[in-house]
């Protein structure tokens, strides 16, 4: 990868990993990715921001992202599908160059919060894995359309082993031992 990407440098912007919305999905393999990557982020420092819609009628993050997060984690709530237009989102990103974005609904918040970080110049990656849709075909419309626009589709371990680069990491065991 050519980009430079560093814990330092890098944002995760977790979209709406509710509890409603997790529970209407057909597996849970978005919210298991979500804790890795929560826990990734504290873990290396990295700065992460969650977004709550609707949290009165969708419930908050679940519990196992909310309480894997680091006490520095900034979460927003919001009514608007694109994040950027919640009051303080972008500010709480602030001027790092990469933002890690995944969530639900992968062709609705998660697309419409990409394009408004493309289009604000920041390198996007989408982490496909920690994303879902409660439909398919909606869902692999938002990744096709999100990698046309310019964002890079990642998995959880590519952007895990890319912020690490190498095994001689210090916390590369730790870090290991959540995708065994």
């Amino acid at each position: 990868m050519t980009i430079d990407i560093t814990a330092e440098n890098s944002a995760f912007l977790f979209i709406d990993v509710q509890e409603k919305l997790v529970n209407m999905l057909q597996k849970d393999k978005c919210a298991k990715k979500a804790e890795i990557l929560a826990k990734t982020a504290k873990i290396l420092n990295i700065k992460t921001i969650l977004t709550e819609q609707y949290p009165k009628g969708l419930g908050s993050t679940i519990p196992s992202v909310k309480y894997s997060v680091s006490d520095n984690a900034k979460f927003f709530e919001k009514t608007s599908f694109n994040a950027l237009q919640t009051e303080d989102v972008k500010e709480a990103i602030g001027e790092v160059k990469n933002v890690f974005i995944l969530g639900i609904e992968t062709h609705i918040c998660v697309y419409q919060t990409a394009l408004a970080l493309l289009a604000q110049n920041y390198n996007v990656f989408v982490v496909k894995d920690a994303c879902a849709s409660r439909d398919t075909d909606e869902f692999k419309a938002g990744i096709n359309l999100m990698e046309k626009e310019g964002a890079k589709i990642l998995t959880t371990e590519m952007v895990i082993f890319e912020l690490l680069k190498s095994s001689k990491h210090p916390n590369f065991k730790e870090i290991q031992a959540f995708i065994k």
